[in-house]
């Protein structure tokens, strides 16, 4: 009789946890944890790869581009998604009205791990990135989508480190392709350096300042939408830290930095004669054009609580299932 009694409470335990993994499982289905950017009317980074967890915040039944950025705003702009961002349903779809406080007419792009999204609507997953924009250039709509090919890296001081830098553009036929960047100069924690991509794009830089730091890039014949990517340095991180970054067959500069001064000493450094130089890159004829909602090739137009619920639950049905035995034996 009582290890009958027995297997009665350990079977309402088992039940118990079962309906908690169920919640826990649910609750996963229900947000999903991605990284967003967004560039505003200047053209400035104003959110920088930050984790949203994404929840069904419009209600339509799916986790989409719409609910992120407007949870994005509710978090990091100021006066929240009611101040800096709007969406509404026009000739095309949901689309964009306002973004980080910018009212420009619908002139806005968006993209899903460096693919042009058809809508607001297209839906995001754990794991994705997603930059949004607004257009500087609302005249020749010339703003060129970048973006680096590492997100995200993790490596030592002094070890090399090579990027390439895309940018979105269209063929002779109108249709999307990937181009590369060439002369791009590199910067690094908001510092312009000496460095630029070459050809194909590629650099090659070297950092020893341990920390986290933003790279981007700017462009003097393009209208780039700024890349970025995040490299850390592994070791501790101090006030003042010296930190060195390469080119491949470049120039490399120098700086050290102290609490009150700072001297930036720049080398220029050359194996043979090497010289810059600038070559256009074209697939056809390409053209920056004004981006619709109706174009296909253009966008104008696990989380830790869970679990933590589900155990809490597991460790109630635990307790439950002792106590329930306990009064049997006794």
């Amino acid at each position: 009789m009582k290890i009958r009694r027995n297997c009665i409470s350990a079977i309402a335990a088992a039940a118990l946890a079962c309906s908690a993994m169920g919640m826990m499982q649910a609750y996963a289905d229900d947000s999903a944890q991605i990284c967003v950017t967004v560039a505003d009317a200047q053209g400035k980074l104003a959110v920088v790869q930050q984790e949203i967890t994404v929840t069904d915040a419009d209600g339509d039944g799916a986790l989409t581009i719409n609910d992120a950025l407007y949870l994005t705003h509710e978090q990091f702009y100021e006066g929240g998604a009611e101040a800096g961002y709007h969406s509404s349903v026009g000739t095309y779809g949901l689309a964009i009205d306002k973004l980080w406080g910018s009212e420009n007419g619908g002139s806005y792009g968006y993209y899903v791990n460096h693919t042009a999204a058809m809508s607001l609507a297209d839906p995001v997953k754990t794991g994705d990135y997603l930059d949004a924009f607004v257009y500087t250039d609302l005249t020749a709509w010339s703003d060129a989508y970048s973006w680096f090919d590492e997100a995200k890296k993790d490596v030592q001081s002094g070890e090399k480190i090579t990027l390439t830098l895309s940018r979105a553009g269209y063929d002779a036929d109108w249709n999307p392709v990937t181009l590369p960047v060439e002369n791009a100069v590199i910067s690094v924690d908001g510092n312009a350096t000496e460095f630029v991509t070459d050809a194909e794009g590629k650099v090659t830089i070297t950092l020893t300042d341990a920390g986290s730091h933003q790279i981007s890039a700017s462009s003097s014949t393009l209208t780039l939408v700024p890349p970025v990517s995040i490299i850390t340095v592994a070791g501790e991180t101090t006030e003042s830290t010296a930190t060195e970054t390469t080119a491949t067959e470049t120039t490399a500069t120098e700086s050290t930095t102290t609490e009150e001064t700072q001297t930036t000493e720049t080398t220029a450094t050359t194996a043979g004669t090497t010289s810059a130089t600038t070559a256009a890159t074209t697939a056809g004829t390409t053209t920056a054009a004004s981006t619709t909602a109706a174009s296909s090739a253009s966008p104008k137009t696990g989380d830790a609580s869970g679990i933590g619920f589900a155990a809490v639950l597991c460790g109630l049905a635990g307790i439950g299932s002792f106590v329930v035995a306990r009064k049997h034996e006794d």
